[in-house]
């Protein structure tokens, strides 16, 4: 059997910057107080029934809050929600002061303006390394038609300007 050659981490991250990914904010209620960070680890599971997943680092400041939750929101941020993007990318204490943003059905804070937004009752967690699995049930769901704000290599783009390919 071949040995695995090790891959420089360099490498990989460069990987992944190539991927196009919508940005997403995972947000949650923390006794009252509404808890928040950016993700772009977010991914459908399931239709049947609807399961979404979402990777969150342990070191997250938000990380406690999720861990104990029992639902969260993945929010969909809408291409001109760039700023809010911003926002919750930074360590800033209280990310909700300066946006808009209501409670769900189930508690779990809903940015105001974002292209859709789920709550997902909080089913399993799994340890990856560094970071945590969650996997949720959709409970909640609304979209809106505005565009969503794409990510790709460290920059935020806006899908009305970009070229649509057919096959």
């Amino acid at each position: 059997m071949a040995t695995p050659t090790a891959v420089h981490p360099e490498d990989v991250r460069e990987v992944h910057r190539r991927f196009v990914t919508g940005v997403t904010l995972v947000t949650v209620d923390d006794g009252g107080t509404p808890r928040g960070l950016a993700v772009n680890a977010f991914s459908s599971i399931s239709l049947e029934p609807p399961l979404v997943m979402v990777c969150v680092q342990r070191t997250s400041s938000t990380y406690p809050a999720l861990l104990r939750s029992e639902h969260f929101a993945v929010n969909i941020l809408a291409a001109d929600q760039v700023g809010v993007a911003g926002v919750f990318a930074s360590k800033a204490p209280d990310k909700f002061a300066s946006i808009d943003w209501s409670r769900g059905p189930n508690g779990a804070p809903l940015i105001g303006g974002c292209c859709a937004a789920i709550e997902v009752r909080n089913r399993e967690r799994l340890q990856a390394s560094t970071h945590t699995v969650f996997i949720g049930r959709v409970v909640h769901a609304q979209h809106s038609d505005a565009p969503p704000l794409i990510y790709r290599s460290g920059a935020f783009f806006d899908p009305a300007r970009l070229t649509p390919l057919h096959p």
